[in-house]
């Protein structure tokens, strides 16, 4: 019994945690070894939390259409590498018509590649979010007239070099092409319209 009443006095010590003896009290200390495997969880927290975001998961419910299309769809890891593989495509081809645009006929050969590689650089994106939700985005109404401006521009850029041979045409709906696919990016990037446009403003004063 007198073993029994001196237990609570004593302290006792585990692995990872300290026990006192004061009565009703408890105090623990967590070691390095247990705070290490708390950073290791919240990091895979974090990517699984990036990866449902960019694959349109997070907090909204799947219905049976997308749980099927997500069923089918390529891993995230496999995804960021054709994102990449896109990307760099299209950056690739941008330079690389911009290159052809000093030789001669040359405007035709930019006016191809340029487009070509817009269209990389948008498609690259679909592997992040995936095709519907890109396209829902792409339709919503801040973006709107900017993706039809683009969208039209891709395809009169190709009308005017490859069929119609209209070497001016095909410049213009280049530089309309950049412009509304500026305007487009600068939708996802919150407050850059507004600067750009006060920017304008200031610079026509």
């Amino acid at each position: 019994m007198r073993a029994l009443r001196r237990w609570p006095l004593r302290t006792r010590r585990k692995r990872g945690t300290r026990i006192s003896g004061r009565p009703g009290g408890f105090r623990f200390r967590v070691l390095g070894g247990r705070a290490t495997s708390v950073g290791r969880w919240a990091r895979s927290a974090a990517m699984e939390k990036l990866r449902r975001v960019l694959s349109g998961q997070d907090d909204e419910e799947q219905g049976l259409t997308a749980q099927v299309l997500d069923a089918s769809s390529l891993s995230f890891n496999t995804r960021l590498k054709w994102f990449a593989i896109c990307f760099v495509s299209g950056i690739f081809f941008s330079i690389l018509g911009t290159g052809l645009l000093w030789l001669p006929g040359g405007i035709k050969l930019f006016a191809v590649f340029y487009t070509f590689g817009n269209i990389a650089a948008l498609a690259s994106t679909c592997f992040l979010m995936g095709p519907f939700k890109q396209l829902k985005k792409m339709f919503e109404t801040t973006r709107l007239l900017a993706t039809i401006i683009m969208l039209v521009c891709f395809v009169l850029t190709l009308c005017a070099a490859l069929w119609w041979h209209k070497k001016g045409l095909a410049l213009l709906f280049c530089i309309l092409q950049f412009l509304s696919m500026t305007w487009y990016s600068l939708s996802y990037i919150p407050y850059a319209r507004d600067a750009v446009m006060k920017c304008c403003s200031s610079l026509l004063s």
